[in-house]
């Protein structure tokens, strides 16, 4: 997920001050409640911070950063300042999350959708899709990153980001997010690393290029009987600079920042069994505007 203000693949971009940044298909970021008075926003004590929530993403920061470095050399990046606030581009309407009546791409590039209209609602599901596909558990196995990678991004930026992710995914780094060292799951465990995006804004656009920034919740961790690794939920913004490359929206930079997140609510957490069951039960989506 060098030098800069924010983590992510643009150069401008690193955020080495805080370890839970994002990049190539893992989404750790940190959650973290309002300061002050031991509220929760709605009047009730904070619930005390389980101190298993941090075992996942401590274990990640390596790759994280090794591989937001290794990328930010190669250039680009849109030094964003990342904060949700709604201060760059044109404000959505109200209208901007309905329905467009726009049907959903049927194209296919490997397993990640393609054909997205030459527009900005195209450049939208593209970001969408793309995010969704980088965040994904196909991510912490060679062949399914090696695809992923090439159906996703430029091909001008393809090698390098291949090989820096090589190194970054490490049999060491596997082993320590819970996985095998080649990256297949343990015995009566479920993997989980799901990115799911919650809103999209065009904060840049030109004949061939945009920039979309991404709001997206994701959910990572180990889930069954006898995980260390609990899945958590985590929020992030990612900003992907896309280029009209071959007939269709490819990333050539992106960068990720934290948040905006809202205050945790009352659910009760669901066991183990219950997250593997909804992993195993529920599929992804493809997104479109």
């Amino acid at each position: 997920m060098s030098h800069g203000d924010e983590s992510g693949y643009g150069n401008d971009s690193g955020r080495n001050d805080d370890a839970y940044s994002t990049i190539g298909g893992t989404r750790q970021t940190r959650t973290r409640l309002p300061d002050g008075g031991g509220g929760d926003g709605y009047g009730a004590p904070r619930r005390p911070a389980r101190t298993s929530r941090s075992l996942v993403t401590v274990v990640g920061v390596v790759v994280l950063l090794i591989a937001a470095i290794a990328f930010a050399n190669m250039g680009g990046g849109t030094g964003k300042d990342g904060d949700g606030s709604g201060s760059r581009g044109s404000k959505p309407e109200s209208s901007s999350t309905a329905a467009t009546g726009t049907k959903p791409v049927t194209g296919k590039n490997g397993s990640i959708p393609s054909g997205f209209a030459h527009d900005e609602q195209g450049a939208q599901s593209a970001a969408s899709n793309y995010a969704v596909a980088l965040g994904s558990a196909e991510m912490f196995n060679t062949d399914t990153r090696r695809s992923i990678i090439q159906s996703t991004h430029d091909p001008a930026v393809v090698d390098n980001l291949l090989a820096a992710l090589t190194k970054a995914y490490s049999p060491d780094f596997l082993k320590n997010v819970g996985l095998n060292e080649d990256g297949t799951t343990p015995s009566g465990l479920a993997f989980v690393s799901r990115t799911v995006p919650v809103g999209t804004k065009v904060v840049e656009k030109g004949d061939d290029t945009a920039t979309v920034e991404v709001w997206c919740t994701g959910l990572v961790g180990m889930a069954g009987q006898g995980s260390t690794k609990p899945v958590t939920a985590t929020w992030f913004t990612i900003s992907e600079k896309l280029r009209w490359v071959g007939g269709d929206w490819r990333i050539e930079s992106s960068s990720q920042t934290e948040g905006p997140t809202p205050v945790n609510g009352d659910n009760r957490a669901s066991t183990a069994d219950e997250i593997a069951g909804a992993v195993q039960g529920y599929g992804g989506f493809t997104y479109a505007r």
